[in-house]
């Protein structure tokens, strides 16, 4: 899946001539709106009203598709329907694509925490380091951040599994061609003074060690790096072994959770598979979930931990997960906006869904409807006043104005606090080649298991896990030398966010302190910190069913779930289905031009 070498994709103005370069064999027509799409991104829609018939073409036209909003679910649709042949119009109300998906510069996340997404987002801050300045007076080696379009840091990223049904959609769309993937490497669990220096503890070999007594386990990757382990005695393995075996076997795995299903994870591995407590925390970290094991029901995490294990080794050893380069699933999302540009689509930021009204014109004396009227049922009000008919409307429950939202209750949200730190080291200790043959990973994703933390002395322990995926500069996010460390929990109680936000700078701290063997002290240069309003899992599933109120389609609420849910998928699927009456061929696009000639250059 990796696509080969390239330099950093240029901006705005330079990116286009990058594009055109390879619609040789394009009509004038998609040609034209893929400069529009470009030309819409990096100007303002003030002095797009000012262009001569710009706004009458637009009211003018009679839309097959309303697209709100250029999250990942909103473009993969604009992508699906791309070669249909339907007029499309795609939105977004802010200024940037991607949404909740956006991966922004140091330059855009400043104006970003003015005013983030209210429905989405909350108490965004930036942190700035002293020294991270540029300052004359600094010696040359000190520790600089890189100028701002150097970063391209994501609000919500996300690996992909490997077995993900994603992957394939994106090919057989030839949107992989545009893209570039990178290897999710190790997994690491931390563990503290008291843990790890415990009675007849069993700890997994390959450890970094923190100068305050607690250090980064690595998480073995299957059945040979259990066994190969000396740190586990002989009884731990044959019980790791056993669950190992059952974790990949679906057939077993649905008899067993037909019993064990909704107990807890924590009492499943204990009472049914006989592992130490000591040497469960590994395992539970396979299944990223933001709760406590003792929360976590076993019908939610063996699926996961299924998912995990049968990922590694399909696209090469030593790895079960990869991310897109150049921002995660941002990338994805503005690429496939790309290839609905190249199809005609129209794309305009800064320009939400305001309101929307179900025409009902009344018929002529001779009984007749105006046509437009019937192919068009909807008349869409644009923020800034423009009104455009459309036959189908698009998006999720914060691109649409709330009249068209059902009369179900609201989901609950809860608050998952989250930090994004650029660090002045690449900390090559945290990407090890594991395996021959394997590529360079470069992601590492990090654990501190619940408990493990607590943001003061005097309080608790932490009761939810934390999460630190640590991005080195491969992914073309940060510079050369830095890395970017993306840390997330759930917040809890009336002052739980900035009880968090304390849990989430420890365990930054912790995670750097461990890794001392560094050519240099690591120091974070950046920190940007905000909460994230997600559905709770049981509105999240239900969200992720899809609701169809008539011509208006709602997708999903973002999850911010640090692995990405084919549901989401399967939703656009079912969107795609509604709008164009098919139930074959979804995302699955024939070679463009007559020959496929350097097709490997174009969308």
């Amino acid at each position: 899946m990796k696509n080969q070498k390239r330099s950093k994709k240029p901006k705005s103005y330079d990116r286009m001539t990058c594009v055109q370069t390879r619609l040789k064999k394009r009509s004038q027509s998609s040609l034209v709106s893929l400069a529009l799409f470009y030309f819409v991104k990096s100007t303002p829609t003030s002095y797009l009203l000012q262009l001569p018939n710009f706004m009458e073409s637009l009211s003018g036209t009679t839309w097959d598709v309303v697209i709100a909003g250029t999250g990942l679910p909103q473009s993969l649709l604009a992508l699906a329907l791309s070669r249909s042949g339907k007029k499309i119009l795609h939105v977004d109300k802010n200024d940037y694509y991607g949404g909740a998906d956006a991966a922004l510069s140091l330059q855009e996340a400043e104006s970003w925490v003015k005013e983030p997404n209210p429905s989405l987002f909350e108490n965004a801050s930036i942190i700035h380091n002293p020294q991270s300045s540029a300052d004359a007076k600094q010696p040359p080696s000190d520790p600089r951040l890189g100028f701002p379009r150097a970063y391209s840091l994501s609000l919500s990223p996300q690996l992909i599994y490997t077995r993900s049904l994603l992957l394939p959609a994106l090919v057989s769309s030839k949107l992989y061609r545009q893209l570039e993937f990178l290897a999710v490497g190790s997994w690491w669990i931390y563990e503290n003074a008291a843990s790890a220096n415990g009675p007849g503890n069993g700890t997994f070999a390959g450890t970094c060690d923190d100068v305050g007594g607690g250090r980064l386990n690595r998480i073995p990757g299957g059945r040979e790096d259990v066994f190969a382990d000396k740190s586990i005695d002989l009884k731990s393995k044959r019980s790791l072994m056993k669950f190992l075996k059952l974790a990949v076997d679906e057939e077993v795995l649905n008899i067993v959770m037909k019993e064990w299903g909704q107990r807890s994870l924590s009492d499943f591995l204990t009472s049914y598979c006989n592992i130490d407590p000591r040497l469960q925390p590994p395992l539970v970290a396979l299944t990223l979930s933001p709760e406590p094991p003792e929360s976590t029901p076993t019908s939610y995490a063996l699926p996961l931990i299924r998912r995990h294990l049968t990922s590694i080794g399909v696209f090469g050893p030593g790895f079960g997960s990869v991310v897109p380069k150049w921002g995660g699933m941002a990338e994805i999302a503005q690429v496939a906006c790309r290839a609905g540009a190249v199809g005609g689509g129209v794309y305009m930021l800064n320009k939400g869904v305001d309101g929307l009204e179900i025409l009902r014109t009344e018929p002529a004396e001779d009984g007749s409807v105006p046509p437009d009227d019937v192919a068009a049922p909807l008349k869409v009000h644009l923020h800034g006043g423009e009104v455009i008919k459309a036959k189908d409307v698009v998006g999720s429950r914060q691109d649409l104005p709330p009249s068209t939202r059902s009369s179900e209750a609201p989901p609950r949200h809860i608050t998952r606090t989250a930090s994004v730190s650029i660090v002045s080291s690449p900390l090559r200790t945290l990407f090890p080649v594991v395996a021959e043959g394997a590529p360079p990973p470069a992601v590492a994703v990090v654990c501190f298991q619940s408990g493990t933390l607590q943001s003061s002395p005097t309080s608790t322990p932490e009761n939810y896990p934390v999460y630190v995926m640590v991005h080195s500069s491969d992914t073309g996010e940060c510079p050369n030398g830095q890395c970017v460390l993306y840390a997330s929990t759930r917040a809890t109680g009336a002052t739980g966010e900035e009880d968090s936000y304390r849990v989430l700078d420890l365990a930054v701290q912790l995670l750097l302190r461990s890794l001392h063997d560094e050519p240099s002290t690591p120091e974070v240069l950046w920190q940007l910190r905000y909460g994230r309003l997600a559905a709770s899992e049981s509105d999240s599933r239900a969200s992720l069913a899809g609701v169809c109120d008539g011509n208006v389609l709602h997708l999903s609420d973002p999850s911010f779930d640090l692995a990405f849910d084919d549901r989401v998928l399967e939703q656009v699927r079912d969107a795609w289905q509604k709008i164009t009456g098919e139930r074959d061929g979804f995302m699955v696009f024939e070679e463009r031009g007559e020959s496929g000639e350097n097709d490997g250059e174009e969308i």
